[in-house]
């Protein structure tokens, strides 16, 4: 279905110049089964560790893996500034829960006492960030391919119908 969308919207040339003219490859922007779940385990992978520039770090992995970069590019989009909170709080949670430690109290939303707590919220932090990393972002990957091989296995019968 995917490939459909795609196969009709016609290209004005702008965007294959535009490829050629910075010698891009074709690779980073196919559109195929293993290229679009390969970019969103990356994009999920990055974008559930609290770092700056994320994207940054999904565009140093194009050496090593090929994959969809915009696809990847927009699933680090998923921690933006209003899921931010949530996401690194219950990551923070979680870490607490598997160091076997209790969360700090009297929390307060300022800079003094995040500077003075951050050594405290940090290691559970990253350690809570683990498990959403790598099986958070394999879960939904593997979802995402299980879904387009059902897909392209509802087309297949009707492909041939007159």
């Amino acid at each position: 279905m995917i490939r459909k969308i795609f196969k009709r919207k016609k290209s004005n040339g702008k965007i294959d110049q535009f490829i050629k003219k910075y010698k891009i490859p074709r690779e980073y922007l196919s559109i195929n089964r293993k290229s679009i779940t390969r970019g969103i385990f990356i994009g999920l992978f990055w974008g559930f560790i609290p770092m700056p520039m994320q994207m940054l770090a999904v565009l140093a992995m194009t050496p090593f893996f090929k994959f969809n970069v915009p696809i990847a590019i927009s699933m680090v989009w998923l921690s933006n500034p209003l899921t931010m909170p949530f996401m690194y709080y219950m990551e923070y949670q979680t870490g607490n829960f598997i160091l076997g430690r209790d969360g700090l109290e009297n929390i307060e939303l300022t800079l003094t006492w995040f500077s003075n707590n951050w050594d405290n919220i940090l290691l559970p932090l990253y350690i809570g960030t683990i498990p959403y990393s790598i099986f958070v972002s394999a879960l939904i990957s593997f979802i995402i391919n299980k879904l387009w091989i059902l897909s392209v296995q509802r087309e297949k019968p009707h492909k041939f119908n007159f």
